[in-house]
């Protein structure tokens, strides 16, 4: 069996710096999916949901390929929190979410179209948010970071010096669950350094 290009439906550049950190360099072709037409109020339904269909809108382009479908949400008191819609809405969700602990959750689909197989899958990582002052959210929601993150924190980027801790897979909550991604080209009969570049 060939080794297949490594196709990323996401525009995240989150995602695509993680891949490159293993030694894959994908072919980043972002979905045109339209989000909203999903409402699903159970977050690891919700996100292996919209990785799927966003997937699956770029399978058709590759007929060859492995297509990686990503999407994330936070889960915080019951509810869920993707990228917030304006500066006013990231300082809100941080002064409900400092102090608190969330849910990461992170949706991962994997398209093989030669093998004509999908896997889906979600992880989720617990985060362990600081306590902050009204000037430290307002600065961080500032540098416009928060406005491109769901949950309205990059864990690689200036959000990193508000989280304490987190439980579980780091890079999931960046976006992507790297020793996922292992075990699911495993499942479809790759060694993930097959796409070593």
């Amino acid at each position: 069996m060939g080794i297949p290009p490594f196709v990323l439906a996401s525009a995240s550049p989150a995602r695509r710096r993680l891949l490159q950190t293993v030694g894959i360099e994908p072919i980043v072709y972002p979905s045109d999916f339209d989000e909203s037409q999903i409402q699903i109020d159970e977050p690891s339904q919700l996100v292996q949901t919209l990785a799927q269909h966003k997937a699956e809108t770029v399978a058709p382009k590759f007929p060859s390929a492995l297509i990686m479908g990503c999407d994330s949400v936070l889960a915080l008191n019951g509810e869920i929190h993707g990228k917030p819609i304006d500066a006013a809405a990231a300082i809100a969700r941080w002064q409900i979410m400092q102090g608190k602990i969330g849910d990461l959750y992170t949706g991962h689909v994997l398209i093989d179209t030669a093998q004509n197989r999908t896997l889906v899958k979600s992880h989720v990582t617990k985060v362990y948010f600081a306590q902050m002052s009204d000037r430290a959210i307002q600065a961080y929601v500032a540098t416009g970071e928060p406005l491109k993150c769901a949950g309205a924190f990059a864990l690689e980027g200036f959000g990193s010096l508000f989280v304490e801790k987190i439980a579980g897979c780091h890079s999931n909550v960046i976006g992507l669950s790297l020793p996922l991604l292992r075990h699911m080209l495993a499942e479809l009969g790759y060694d993930v350094t097959d796409f070593w570049q």
